[in-house]
Parts: C-alpha cells; sequence; structure tokens
C-alpha cells in the first residue's frame, strides 16, 4: 500500500497586468476560473497593494456568474485583505455582506467562503463595535 501525501501552497502574488488579466480571462470563460483564483488568492496573502487587491475582488464579486467559485473567492480573499491590513474600503466590506448575504440564502448562488470572509472582517475590522 502506498500513501501519497498531498501538500497545499499558497500561492505567490502575481505582477499585477498577470493577474488582471487571469480575471479576466475567468469572467468571459469559466474553463479559466482555476487560474484566477490562484491570481486572487496569492494577491490576497501576498500582494503589498490593497487598493489592486481590492479593485480585483470588487471586479470578480460584481462581474462572476451565478454559481461562479469566484464569487466566494472574492468574499474571502477580501477577508484576508481585512486580515493583513486591518482596514478595507467601504465598498469592498459591503461586497463581502452582499455576498455572504447571497451565500446564506443560496449556496449555490454563491459558496460559503463569503461568509468566512465575512468573519475575518468582523473580527479583525469591527472588534468591540455593537451589533457586529
Amino acid at each position: 500500500m502506498t500513501h501519497s501525501h498531498r501538500t497545499f501552497e499558497n500561492p505567490p502574488a502575481l505582477p499585477h497586468d498577470v493577474v488582471v488579466q487571469a480575471v479576466e480571462r475567468a469572467l468571459v470563460d469559466p474553463v479559466h476560473e482555476v487560474e484566477a483564483a490562484g491570481a486572487l488568492v496569492g494577491s490576497a496573502l501576498n500582494d503589498d497593494d490593497r487598493a489592486f487587491i481590492e479593485r480585483c475582488c470588487i471586479e470578480v464579486g460584481t462581474r462572476a456568474a451565478t454559481g461562479s467559485q469566484l464569487l466566494g473567492l472574492a468574499g474571502l480573499c477580501l477577508g484576508h485583505t481585512a486580515r493583513r491590513f486591518g482596514k478595507l474600503s467601504q465598498p469592498a466590506e459591503a461586497l463581502v455582506e452582499a455576498l455572504a448575504l447571497r451565500a446564506e440564502l443560496d449556496p449555490s448562488d454563491v459558496d460559503g467562503r463569503a461568509l468566512d470572509g465575512l468573519d475575518d472582517i468582523r473580527s479583525f475590522l469591527h472588534r468591540g463595535r455593537a451589533g457586529r
């Protein structure tokens, strides 16, 4: 009997033009979603340009088709961004809230990763705020 051990490595941040191209390809043709997902995650975890990460995630979160794996991922990546930078723009935060609501209402529309992103925002941006 042989055992295979799977390892996971976080993707690296890619040059901005490569990320934008990957996202655009995926928004036109879902066959490219895996490539775009890696580009988004790499940016969210490793890129030092918060505004760029937010722009990419907002683009995905507002343009991806219903049921796209990229919708929940956009919310999750914005949660990672909130954790790393300690802040998000109001439009980015509003998008995560909207994606999380969609995930609660219909997980086949937006997957639960959007809820994880909202949890990160609540944990890292709203400590001590009443009602959150």
